[in-house]
């Protein structure tokens, strides 16, 4: 039996990440060393810091990274990648050149004989009014369509840019650390849905750029898998237990 991972929150080609190669040659080397380990691999989200393709032109870059998702899917690994809030313009692209599986929603899925609600979590239990309006113009298809009329240089700096900006508004960077049980949108997400859906084994997010690992009840938990950019942490699950870890060079991980 093989393996399945999980990870999400990469930004690749962030504008505000002053190592953008080495992460990338990180992460790709991360991928390779699970290649013959893997039955599937779920991307949760953010991989790229801004993805937009228009009919001729997908963003510049990424070649370590693609070429590597195109090696794993061309050998039989099941490449699922989930749209999170920085990478929602996809139109094909990723589907069929990379040959990934691609996911605009959260999903509930069956992995060896558990069930599992997988998401990006964007959108999920947060009530700010100003993100709902932002997800819900993103989401739109005629703004959609809107940017797509710009030309991609124009496009791509505007996307890259907003990200930055978001970004460089945090402290160093980087998310705010955990909230607490009571503040922490996924959290409260998972308990109002687990009221409605006693069979979820695993909720599984990313975009909180946290590591937790959370009983929820006896059967239930919830993982947030942290982030390609600072922590390097991802899930593993082997048919009967859910590990977090993190990727170190040099060592071998499950």
């Amino acid at each position: 039996m093989k393996n399945i991972y999980f990870l999400a929150d990469a930004h690749l080609g962030s504008l505000a990440i002053p190592h953008q190669r080495t992460q990338e040659r990180r992460l790709v080397r991360f991928l390779d060393s699970i290649k013959h380990k893997a039955s599937a691999i779920y991307l949760l989200g953010d991989m790229f810091d801004f993805w937009n393709e228009y009919k001729y032109v997908v963003p510049k870059g990424y070649t370590r990274f693609l070429g590597k998702i195109s090696e794993l899917t061309d050998m039989g690994v099941e490449v699922h990648y989930f749209t999170g809030n920085h990478d929602i313009w996809t139109y094909g692209y990723l589907e069929k050149e990379c040959g990934v599986i691609l996911h605009t929603q959260p999903e509930t899925v069956e992995i060896y004989d558990k069930i599992f609600f997988l998401a990006h979590g964007d959108g999920l239990g947060d009530p700010d009014a100003k993100f709902k309006f932002l997800r819900k113009m993103f989401h739109n298809r005629t703004c959609q369509k809107l940017l797509n009329f710009v030309h991609p240089w124009w496009g791509m700096q505007l996307g890259l840019n907003w990200a930055k900006h978001s970004r460089l508004k945090r402290a160093d960077g980087k998310e705010a650390p955990f909230m607490g049980e009571d503040k922490e949108y996924l959290i409260l997400f998972t308990k109002e849905y687990m009221k409605t859906h006693s069979n979820i084994d695993y909720f599984i997010f990313g975009h909180r750029h946290i590591e937790l690992e959370m009983k929820m009840s006896r059967k239930t938990e919830l993982v947030i898998l942290g982030d390609w950019i600072w922590q390097f942490t991802y899930a593993v699950f082997d048919g009967e237990h859910m590990f977090i870890q993190q990727y170190i060079e040099g060592e071998s991980k499950p």
